[in-house]
């Protein structure tokens, strides 16, 4: 009998059907398989052996899931799918899984359709099940990730990330603060900048946006205006120009979402242009900002023939 009073075939056929028809050599012997039950199993067809230590269960015609299992299996224990093959169980890239990526805390063989990546720095945090699957988590499979691939690609993952849910700030600093000598900690610090949070709040903001047009010599403008039944934050009314200070405390509700699209078609439709300034980018690249909109200025200026 095995767990439960229930038959152990039966115990192991539950158990091959929440790990997509794998099973390993550990696993069977803690269900009271022994060498010879095994090699019976085998002959039978019972079980089919993929690799050391692995085995399908019934049929080899495996899911990618359950080739990814059998691969994290049959490295040992402390195994991790991980890089491409972690991104696309995350579903965070749509790359093929194979050859699977895992990572291991001791040297492992690498096959044709295994790649092997070993690492002794994993903590509790590194390590996630997807599907029944040990995985890296989130962050760390873009650490690994950002250590190999382009700029655009490591964006991409983070957007993904953030539209399926997976994306949770503190995890992904927490990532970078132990692992700093990681060759995917500087490019990955550069991509998430954009998910933290400003030091300005919008008062801050405000009030440091216009110290600057000051000491730069912009031409007077005006402050929290009210144009077309609205406030706009700063306001060149001669040029009908307006600069909207956007920060992070000001978002995150659809409601917001959708009466900020509707403001702007407002002021359009009364003969104001307006242009949108982030808190992150005024904290991070004023002098960018400053000479953006100096240009958008003078564009303005000629097209009023002022």
């Amino acid at each position: 009998m095995g767990r439960n009073g229930l038959p152990r075939d039966q115990v192991l056929a539950n158990l091959a059907a929440r790990q997509h028809g794998v099973i390993s050599t550990r696993q069977l012997q803690a269900l009271g398989y022994v060498e010879g039950s095994i090699a019976k199993a085998t002959r039978t067809g019972r079980l089919h052996r993929l690799h050391k230590g692995v085995y399908a269960v019934g049929h080899t015609n495996l899911s990618l899931q359950g080739l990814c299992l059998a691969a994290v299996l049959g490295c040992g224990p402390g195994a991790l799918l991980s890089h491409w093959s972690a991104a696309w169980l995350w579903g965070l890239m749509r790359t093929d899984p194979v050859p699977i990526h895992v990572t291991t805390p001791i040297p492992r063989k690498a096959r044709p359709w295994l790649q092997i990546h070993r690492s002794r720095t994993f903590g509790d945090e590194d390590r996630a099940f997807r599907e029944h699957v040990p995985v890296t988590s989130v962050a760390r499979t873009a650490l690994d990730l950002a250590a190999r691939v382009r700029r655009r690609s490591v964006d991409r993952l983070l957007r993904r990330a953030e539209e399926l849910g997976l994306f949770d700030l503190p995890e992904f600093e927490s990532v970078l603060s132990r692992n700093r000598g990681h060759r995917g900690a500087a490019p990955l610090q550069r991509a998430i900048a954009l998910y933290e949070r400003p030091r300005f709040t919008r008062s801050g903001a405000e009030e440091h946006f216009a110290e600057l047009l000051d000491q730069a010599g912009f031409p007077p403008f005006h402050t929290n205006y009210v144009e077309a039944g609205y406030e706009l934050d700063v306001y060149w009314p001669e040029l009908r120009f307006a600069v909207e200070l956007d920060v992070f405390e000001t978002h995150g509700s659809r409601l917001s979402f959708e009466e900020d699209r509707i403001r702007a078609e407002e002021l359009k439709l009364a003969g104001v242009e307006m242009v949108r300034v982030t808190g992150l980018r005024l904290e991070r690249e004023p002098a960018r900002v400053l000479r953006r909109l100096r240009r958008l200025l003078a564009m303005r200026r000629r097209e009023l023939g002022r």
